[in-house]
């Protein structure tokens, strides 16, 4: 079938189940409140899909963010991450689980209790709510093209489908589809869609078919089969490993399944809004963790992808490599790509920066950094870069401390601007022996200032006290290969405290008690998570 002409296909398997078409009410709306001590509703803390469908799903169930072709694909469910932050979601987001209860219908939000796994080895979530004495369970998986949901137990249970997708549904025995326009679009006739296969671009194809109470949805039973089978392929973590951190290993691959294009290997940030973008630095830092768990082919397939995008033309791209305007090119891009590029075994990184900067130096210079701020001259880019190592006497600032040694600040020249953790990569990825003494000396300050649930990008970061997953993981990393065993593996567990119950690493969670407060999972965080546990246990 012809990629860019494909109607998407989400199959949802359902028990006892019926569409409702919902329809929006109000300027102003209001995010539903969460239970509790979990995240509110429709911020996405789960991924389902393996490099087609790829979609997000809430703490309670519900899918808020649909994307095809591939994880950086067009939106198929409207969920803006400026409402989210805003607590202003309209309350019939995305494909949402209603239970009968009494009279009532309710949300999945509105259970006593709910709790989240995935089935060991796979992308297939399970979504277990507790109403009264009533269970409600749900499955879903994504595999290629199809998305499928199976309901069991407890009351009767609907889905609803949020009316912005122009979805118009028709019913032939058993079997009840609509046929969905992207982005609230009106929809053409059903059967007409389906006389027409693939004639329509930005449509999506909703299935959902009865099955009896021990009956299981094909394409979830094939979603988790495959799963398991990819992830065979992987190189183990070395002897001594304990079982938390080979669940920790296997979950950050499986959330880098999910969130790769199986074609072209775009490999996205998250699922989410804002995030469904390819960053060459994030995507390069999943191929190098792909080649470090023996993953070659999908590592080399990210980085011919990487090598193909225009660098110098923006911060982000879609996953056709236009693209994405709004942001310029970030220093760190062609350093991370090169990195990359040794790393799945194309070619030497020198010469590899050197293709991609023309034949010229690298501009890291006047460029924003991994903060996405001001442009300037800044110690993660010049590391990422391969600057000469006289470039960084003036990120080098001397401390009054426990620590006589000094410290890498982020702006060379200013030590005002408080170290940086991208001091780790002056060990890994961008081995520079000459300044591990300076990085040890950064990482360990930084480490002493984090809390339970891990460490903020740096001293003068502007974007409050949350902990930030990446710069935890990427500091572990680089600790572990100093030989810094015990405070590696203290961040690990800073890492472990912050993770969903289901094993997924957030952006960034609540300093105070520890859920999501961004993009979850992040594929940036689970690349750094793989590579630290690499590092402790070869």
């Amino acid at each position: 079938m012809n990629r860019a002409r494909a109607l998407w296909a989400l199959a949802g398997v359902v028990a006892a189940s019926a569409l409702l078409l919902s329809g929006r009410h109000g300027a102003d709306p209001e995010t539903p409140a969460g239970l509790p001590g979990m995240p509110p509703p429709f911020l996405g803390v789960a991924v389902v899909g393996d490099g087609w469908l790829t979609g997000a799903v809430d703490a309670y169930g519900n899918v808020v963010d649909l994307r095809a072709p591939g994880p950086a694909g067009r939106a198929l469910i409207e969920n803006p991450a400026e409402r989210q932050a805003a607590g202003t979601v309209e309350g019939d987001t995305g494909i949402q689980v209603w239970v009968r209860r009494g009279g009532e219908e309710v949300p999945m939000w509105r259970a006593d209790a709910v709790r989240q796994r995935y089935l060991p080895g796979s992308n297939v979530l399970r979504t277990v709510a507790r109403f009264g004495r009533d269970e409600v369970q749900v499955e879903q998986a994504a595999q290629g093209e199809a998305l499928a949901m199976r309901i069991a137990g407890g009351p009767r249970s609907r889905l609803r489908i949020d009316a912005d997708a122009g979805c118009v549904q028709r019913r032939r025995g058993e079997v009840l589809t609509a046929v969905c326009a992207q982005g609230g679009g009106s929809a053409p006739d059903a059967a007409a869609a389906s006389s027409r296969h693939g004639l329509y671009e930005e449509l999506a194809w909703v299935e959902l078919v009865t099955v009896d109470a021990s009956g299981r949805a094909a394409v979830i039973d094939r979603a988790a089969a495959s799963d398991r089978r990819w992830l065979r392929r992987a190189r183990a973590l070395g002897a001594g490993a304990p079982p938390w951190a080979r669940r920790m290993y296997d979950r950050s691959l499986l959330v880098l399944h999910a969130l790769t294009d199986r074609q072209t290997g775009a490999v996205a940030a998250g699922a989410r809004d804002d995030w469904a973008y390819v960053w060459p630095r994030d995507a390069a830092a999943a191929a190098i963790a792909y080649a470090a768990a023996g993953y070659r082919l999908e590592a080399e397939r990210t980085v011919r992808f990487l090598l193909g995008l225009g660098l110098e033309h923006a911060a982000r791209f879609h996953g056709d490599g236009s693209p994405v305007p709004g942001r310029d090119a970030q220093g760190d891009a062609i350093g991370w790509v090169a990195a990359a590029s040794q790393a799945a075994g194309i070619g030497n990184a020198r010469q590899a920066a050197h293709i991609l900067a023309g034949g010229g130096p690298i501009p890291w210079r006047d460029r924003a950094d991994y903060w996405e701020g001001d442009p300037g001259n800044y110690l993660g880019n010049a590391l990422a870069s391969r600057a000469d190592v006289s470039e960084f006497y003036r990120h080098i600032w001397g401390r009054k401390s426990d620590t006589p040694l000094a410290g890498l600040v982020r702006r060379a020249g200013e030590p005002d601007s408080g170290l940086d953790s991208a001091a780790a990569w002056a060990v890994r990825p961008f081995s520079r022996p000459r300044l591990y003494p300076a990085a040890r000396a950064t990482l360990k300050r930084l480490v002493s200032q984090g809390t339970p649930f891990g460490i903020a990008p740096g001293e003068d970061w502007p974007g409050g006290e949350d902990p930030w997953s990446a710069p935890t993981a990427w500091t572990a990393w680089s600790l572990a290969a100093l030989g810094e065993r015990r405070r590696a593996l203290e961040l690990m567990a800073t890492l472990r405290r912050a993770a969903t119950p289901a094993g997924d690493l957030p952006e960034r969670v609540d300093i105070e008690t520890g859920v999501p407060r961004s993009t979850t999972p992040l594929a940036w965080s689970h690349a750094f998570a793989i590579l630290a546990l690499r590092e402790l246990w070869p």
